[in-house]
């Protein structure tokens, strides 16, 4: 098999960093984590693990992931966030693909728990995500807070069995505020590029997600956590084209 780093970045993640860390022992060469200097046990808790800890002032995900991804000293790296675990089926399929790599990327479905729910739906599933590659073949873009690998030009990625486990909300309270982070970083990021908006652009596009979501993505079928997802989703794109409004008022 081949050596695989296993990089994180975590920000106050005491409540999940230890179940990732225990998720990879049997496939990690090397674990990397970047902090952003937590305040909690974050620290405390990886110096349990063999682990190579650093900090470095946070300046966005896509930033923050390609210093993680620059700290590996193998060529081989999987990216995680630290509310994510592999299951056992991911990691065999992990550990087949490097003993012989047939590509030098490879995704899997990310299954999410709300709230203790494992949510199928509500367009939060299959989730694809790209996270094992080489590392001189790919690197993180998109637009913060949504990261994404990009991989250079003709590589083809293949898909693993198995899910990776994402240990999202444990409270509606933990939701919101993150909704509200987001949107702020997503309508700075679209203001930055030129994007506009306005309040039609804003209910059109909120009403949209939910009818998307909870409909045709059968957000329906999760139930009542299916509905508050659904629900929060479309709230959140309101939020985010309202303050890009706002920008694209503030700076005329």
């Amino acid at each position: 098999m081949e050596k695989l780093s296993v990089v994180i970045i975590t920000y106050n993640e005491e409540q999940n960093i230890e179940r990732c860390l225990q998720s990879i022992q049997s496939i990690a060469s090397e674990i990397i984590v970047l902090d952003s200097f937590s305040t909690d046990r974050t620290k405390e808790l990886c110096e349990q693990y063999k682990v190579t800890f650093s900090a470095h002032n946070f300046d966005g995900h896509i930033q923050q992931k390609n210093r993680a991804l620059a700290l590996a000293n193998n060529e081989w790296v999987l990216s995680l966030d630290a509310d994510e675990a592999p299951d056992k089926e991911l990691l065999n399929s992990i550990k087949t693909a490097l003993d012989s790599p047939l590509s030098e990327a490879y995704y899997f479905n990310r299954l999410t728990n709300y709230l203790g729910k494992w949510v199928r739906h509500s367009g939060w599933y299959p989730d694809q995500k790209l996270r094992l590659l080489k590392k001189s073949k790919g690197r993180w873009a998109g637009i913060n807070p949504h990261d994404k690998i990009e991989m250079d030009e003709g590589i083809k990625s293949e898909h693993l069995k198995g899910e990776l486990l994402h240990y999202s909300y444990y409270s509606i309270e933990q939701h919101i505020d993150q909704i509200n982070k987001f949107t702020s970083i997503g309508a700075f990021e679209a203001h930055k590029k030129g994007r506009k908006s306005n309040m039609a652009i804003a209910i059109i596009k909120s009403n949209w997600k939910f009818i998307r979501d909870y409909f045709f993505k059968l957000g329906i079928l999760d139930g009542y956590y299916g509905f508050v997802i659904c629900s929060l989703s479309a709230w959140a794109t309101f939020n985010k084209y309202l303050k890009l409004r706002e920008l694209n008022k503030n700076n005329d």
